[in-house]
């Protein structure tokens, strides 16, 4: 949730976000104007009480108290219930307020105003014309999209044999990279309450991209429509605090954790329907920290170089790119993209995206520290990054490591998860 003292700063990324802001600022005014109304007859009643006291209760004048005492509490009891109303509106509109940009953040209306901040390794050279993944997978018979349509629909795949082996240890070599340089291991539900999702900013405004599960009557009372198939594990580890009050000393918090994840994609109909890149369903290793605000840029960096430590282990060649106020996603601050070099598709395309929420998430998910022993508390910042996309990584692999007979070589780094395996072959 914004800080509403930021209104002015979340402006910067133009769009309809002017009207959102502008339609908060309407209720929010409203919701001043009667708190004060109803502070000026709180008052007025306070004096009409004291006056009561002193009268004679048989005279003409107490009666005439009386009455106008009992329409002031009238009146009180009437605005109390619209300020109720108002608060609720006010803070409904609140949530469908993005974060604010960092200063740092460069202004621009869409992704061809994002500037490359450095790029990693080179692109492959091949002797033949490099293939797109989906044709090395079937080529190989290791990703049949037509039994994922059988089974399940549009969007779905099963990885059959060399990329689920390839799956397995990716997973597993992400983790131990992540812990062996100090993020803690969870392993969260894949079933994620509404209220979560509130707090780390999906609910309200994107309820069209997530699954929902209809649950039938049961003995713990879930709600209908409460429960969700999760869309990214940043979900569930940020609110592993979630109304919590944590002190100094046990902060930061950096966590690592495996989740299947779950999008409908409903704003992106017609794209990248080949392929891996953009699935109904998918594997990823996130990253989540905890920290204090005046670390938090610091911790932001961090984070950037722990994603990438992934592909330079894989040898897959990457830039860095910092989003403008116009691409970066509702919640974000400030947002890192690693975007992979895919020969066979001859672009780069994202596989990572690392941001700072400062406060947002905190306010909304009520995360807070006490800086000093005794001091009130305040939000904290969360951050989250992917650690990195597995289904992607798999597209990266297959485009940049395929060889002219159709096989495609393993990664060094992935060996020893594979039991020695070098190549995937038919």
């Amino acid at each position: 949730m914004l800080d509403p003292t930021r209104m002015d700063d979340v402006l910067r990324r133009g769009g309809e976000v002017a009207k959102v802001v502008g339609a908060w600022k309407s209720l929010d005014e409203q919701r001043r104007k009667l708190q004060g109304e109803l502070d000026g007859f709180r008052k007025q009643r306070n004096a009409a009480n004291e006056g009561m006291a002193k009268a004679d209760k048989k005279s003409p004048e107490f009666a005439t108290m009386r009455d106008e005492l009992k329409a002031l509490s009238t009146r009180i009891k009437e605005g109390e219930a619209q300020l109720t109303l108002l608060e609720g509106q006010s803070e409904a509109k609140l949530l469908d307020i993005p974060n604010a940009p960092h200063a740092s953040v460069p202004d621009g209306a869409s992704e061809a105003d994002n500037l490359v901040l450095h790029t990693w390794g080179t692109k492959p050279s091949f002797t033949f014309q490099p293939k797109p993944h989906w044709e090395v997978g079937e080529q190989l018979g290791i990703l049949d999209f037509n039994a994922g349509a059988k089974i399940t629909g549009a969007r779905f795949t099963v990885l059959r044999n060399g990329a689920s082996k390839l799956t397995r240890a990716l997973l597993n070599y992400m983790l131990d990279l992540h812990t062996s340089h100090g993020y803690s291991e969870v392993w969260p539900p894949a079933i994620v309450a509404r209220r979560s999702l509130r707090g780390t900013g999906q609910l309200p405004k994107f309820e069209d991209d997530l699954f929902k599960l209809h649950m039938p009557p049961n003995p713990d009372h879930v709600a209908e429509n409460d429960l969700f198939l999760s869309p990214t594990a940043e979900v569930q580890v940020t609110n592993l605090h979630a109304d919590e009050i944590l002190d100094p000393d046990q902060l930061p918090k950096h966590y690592c954790a495996y989740s299947a994840c779950f999008r409908a994609e409903a704003g992106a109909a017609g794209k990248d329907t080949r392929g891996l890149i953009r699935q109904h369903q998918f594997d990823k290793v996130e990253l989540v920290k905890l920290v204090a605000p005046e670390t938090s840029y610091a911790e932001l960096e961090a984070l950037r170089g722990d994603a990438e430590r992934v592909l330079q282990g894989l040898g897959l060649h990457y830039r860095v790119v910092t989003l403008c106020t116009g691409d970066m996603g509702f919640g974000a601050a400030k947002t890192y993209d690693l975007e992979v070099w895919l020969p066979g598709q001859e672009t780069f395309r994202e596989i990572s995206s690392c941001s700072n929420f400062e406060d947002f998430q905190a306010r909304r998910a009520k995360i807070r520290y006490r800086p000093v022993a005794g001091e009130k508390p305040r939000p904290l910042h969360t951050l989250n990054g992917s650690g990195i996309a597995i289904g992607r990584t798999i597209v990266a692999i297959l485009e940049n490591y395929q060889q002219a007979d159709g096989s495609v070589v393993v990664p060094e780094a992935l060996r020893r998860y594979m039991n020695g395996q070098e190549l995937i072959s038919k």
